[in-house]
């Protein structure tokens, strides 16, 4: 039996014995039936036994569980509704703290802020299972699609709570392969979100060949629930394109033989822990194992996908028809000479310039791996040609290297400086497309970035 199923079994035996305690008695029983929801969490908050503060949690928990729809809805609304700030002791503390700014007061002020329902997830998460279950509950409240002022508090506590609960210091690295339990395989092929996994023989073909490698980081308290993985192939040069990784027809090369370690894909396996940073250096381990086991790799790169490309693409073009508007575009050889001249210096542009309101990239998965110590390395054209890429992206893949003497360097100018660190190549996409917005004349300015690339791909090339 392992650590943690020893441990949630001793959870549940705990919980059980509360639960006798609790609600011994028939008219207890009867009480505990009649209570609703927001009695039982209330109760769950003034509890002081462990034991009983665990059944308390089982028992809203499983509650919560049997919900509908509209009962879950109904109950996300109650945690933010009835269980906020007390505002009574709020008011006291800021007065307090008008008149008396020391530490004490400080520290009473932040108390009295924080919403009760932090404590109270803090207690559910005691129940067995609790954790899972919350991670669920969250999923829930993304699902909803709710933007209300109390949506956004909420998630924000679980955002909070689980920045803590999965940070990197709890996360553990495990090697997935062909002899890993069917039942963790089975959620490798469910939660592959890059390159989907038609099935039982199409995962051995990314697990069993002697040139392929997968990692899963796990949590202690989600023991069989990878929360992402990583997939690995061994090559002997840099590849540009998918196609040449997945191809059912490639022959497999001897682990030794490889130069290079490619990370193909990278997946997030739990919805309900959407936007919750791990840390940063999760490639870094894996760069670290594989550095140990094959000491011939010299370079860690992906081959990644660009997920907000298009739709930046789409904005930033003022709708204006261009060739990429013809689903064929690809098969003509004049058009896609066309569409790369204009395209790479533009997907430059959207990787070294662009940024979120926050001052961010905007590349959901380049805010990943540049966040990780990465460097933007190669942009490459038509790298899958696949139709979720190709509506994603317009077919456009990305490298990014994994150098570990300069990953905490890279990461570091992107936390301070907010500076992204790219190849020279990939710089000097970003100057022809500063050329192209001077027209060629040396006019800054003179031809707007839409015009650009609507009279390039405009017109006669479509």
């Amino acid at each position: 039996m392992s650590e943690a199923s020893f441990f949630t079994d001793m959870l549940q035996s705990i919980t059980d014995r509360g639960r006798q305690l609790l609600f011994s008695g028939v008219r207890a029983t009867q009480a505990a039936a009649k209570a609703d929801l927001q009695t039982l969490c209330e109760m769950l908050l003034s509890s002081r036994g462990e034991a009983s503060g665990m059944a308390l949690a089982a028992e809203i928990l499983d509650r919560w569980e049997a919900l509908d729809g509209e009962g879950v809805q109904a109950f996300l609304n109650m945690l933010h509704e009835k269980f906020g700030p007390d505002t009574a002791r709020l008011d006291q503390a800021i007065e307090n703290y008008r008149t008396d700014k020391s530490s004490a007061a400080v520290i009473a002020l932040h108390q009295a802020a924080e919403p009760r329902r932090q404590e109270l997830l803090r207690r559910l998460n005691h129940a067995p299972n609790g954790t899972a279950k919350l991670v669920r509950m969250r999923q829930q409240l993304l699902a909803s699609k709710d933007q209300s002022e109390g949506y956004h508090a909420l998630d924000a506590d679980f955002t909070h709570l689980f920045g803590s609960w999965f940070n990197r210091g709890f996360l553990t690295l495990r090697p997935i392969d062909w002899t890993t339990p069917a039942y963790i395989l089975e959620k490798i092929i469910k939660y592959e979100a890059v390159h989907e996994i038609a099935g039982w023989e199409e995962l051995r073909r990314r697990l069993a060949p002697a040139d392929r490698r997968c990692f899963a980081f796990f949590h202690p308290r989600l023991a069989d629930e990878p929360l992402v993985f990583v997939e690995v192939a061994l090559t002997r040069s840099v590849p540009s394109a998918i196609a040449d990784v997945l191809d059912e027809g490639r022959e497999p090369i001897n682990a030794d033989e490889a130069t290079t370690a490619v990370f193909y894909s990278i997946s997030n396996c739990q919805d309900g822990l959407r936007g919750i940073s791990f840390g940063n250096f999760l490639i870094k381990q894996v760069v670290e194992d594989l550095r140990r086991d094959l000491p011939g790799l010299k370079n860690f790169v992906t081959l990644s996908p660009v997920p907000g490309f298009a739709r930046w693409l789409a904005k930033a073009r003022a709708e204006t028809p261009t060739a990429l508007d013809d689903p064929n575009w690809p098969d003509d050889e004049k058009t896609v000479a066309e569409v790369e001249r204009v395209l790479l210096p533009l997907a430059a542009r959207y990787f070294l310039t662009e940024r979120t309101p926050e001052g961010r990239p905007v590349d959901p998965v380049s805010r990943f791996h540049l966040g990780n110590g990465a460097r933007l390395e190669r942009l490459n054209f038509l790298g899958d040609r696949s139709a979720k890429a190709m509506q994603q992206a317009h077919g456009l893949m990305v490298n990014y290297l994994y150098k570990l003497d300069d990953i905490v360097a890279n990461h570091e100018a992107l936390a301070q400086r907010g500076e992204v660190i790219a190849s020279p190549a990939v710089k000097s996409l970003l100057s022809q497309n500063d050329e192209s917005r001077r027209g060629g004349n040396g006019q800054q300015g003179s031809r707007p970035f839409a015009q650009i690339m609507n009279s390039t791909l405009g017109g006669g090339l479509k």
